[in-house]
């Protein structure tokens, strides 16, 4: 049996879809917080429940008391761990809601396997870590110590202790490096799904840094691939690893707005502001040491994945698009 946290999250709910259709038994674990939208997180888990091979336990990571305890008697053979405090923006309104999550919650987990061992741990980090480091692409040995964000500094965090625990314990582990994760059934605080909407309202959308900004946007069903074969793939020699997981194909926010216009048949009223505390200019992944480990790198364009994400947004909230 495999354990996903944030089972009922954007990643997560992708994750244990796909170990489900592979005929894998999963206990499924979040909190439905508040964060965002908990119609969105209980419409996933609704999905996810039509399976028989699904569980699902309502509990937070960062109960010190009730986690460990479900850890300890259900005794999953690997996990994977996704639920976290997302947002880099969001931390700087709410700081301990990150601490609490992202470095307590994880050190549950870390605690949790510690006790019952697992055949390995996969866990989420990100492309954040690599703060504002001016070496493009960015890869996995590349300097992570300056992050510019508390989310980031959370991130490094976990793989820091993911790290220490696998070397004290011989724990497999690996941390993932996600770089802009959309698709369908995405997280509403993120730009494509919050663009989407304001822009079918007829509403501006916030463009920060003028629309300069570079991103390495990755399709779901890509981080999903890369997620499966690294989570059937421990680490051998040293316990502890992690990999970027982007598309390898950065892309200027303007681009980005331009593919969604068009997949709209709409153009957006923009908004030009100044860049945000704790964004960073540019993430490009360097995604050579997954396609030397499994053969395989994500490749999934955004004129497609945008449309996909476009084409569920319309089934999901019976919007009018004007297809151009």
């Amino acid at each position: 049996m495999i354990a996903v946290t944030g089972a009922a999250g954007f990643i997560g709910f992708h994750v244990t879809q796909r170990l489900l259709a592979r005929g894998e038994d999963v206990l499924g674990i979040d909190n439905l917080n508040e964060y965002y939208d908990p119609a969105l997180k209980h419409a996933r888990l609704a999905i996810l429940q039509r399976s028989p091979r699904f569980r699902f336990e309502q509990a937070d990571v960062a109960d010190r008391d009730r986690f460990p305890r479900i850890l300890e008697r259900e005794r999953p053979a690997r996990i994977v761990h996704l639920a976290a405090q997302a947002g880099v923006r969001y931390s700087l309104e709410a700081p301990y809601a990150y601490t609490d999550s992202n470095v307590t919650g994880f050190l549950n987990v870390l605690e949790g396997v510690r006790r019952i061992g697992v055949e390995h741990l996969v866990y989420a980090s990100s492309s954040s870590v690599y703060g504002t480091n001016e070496k493009q692409p960015f890869a996995e040995e590349d300097a992570t110590e300056r992050p510019v964000s508390l989310y980031a500094a959370t991130k490094k965090a976990n793989e820091l202790m993911a790290h220490s625990y696998a070397h004290l314990f011989a724990i497999p582990a690996t941390g993932l490096r996600f770089f802009t994760v959309y698709g369908p059934w995405g997280r509403p605080d993120m730009a494509l799904f919050s663009f989407t909407q304001r822009i079918l309202a007829g509403e501006p959308i916030p463009v920060f840094n003028d629309g300069k900004m570079v991103r390495d946007f990755t399709y779901i069903d890509d981080v999903t691939e890369a997620v499966l074969r690294i989570l059937d793939a421990p680490p051998s020699g040293p316990m502890h690893d992690v990999f970027n997981i982007g598309n390898g194909a950065p892309t200027q926010l303007l681009r980005y707005i331009e593919v969604l216009e068009d997949a709209l048949g709409v153009r957006a009223k923009k908004q030009m502001l100044p860049l945000q505390p704790g964004d960073v200019l540019v993430t490009n992944a360097d995604v050579s040491k997954l396609a030397r480990a499994f053969g395989w790198r994500p490749s999934t364009p955004i004129e497609a994945g945008v449309r996909r994400f476009v084409d569920w947004y319309v089934e999901y909230y019976n919007e009018k698009v004007v297809t151009s």
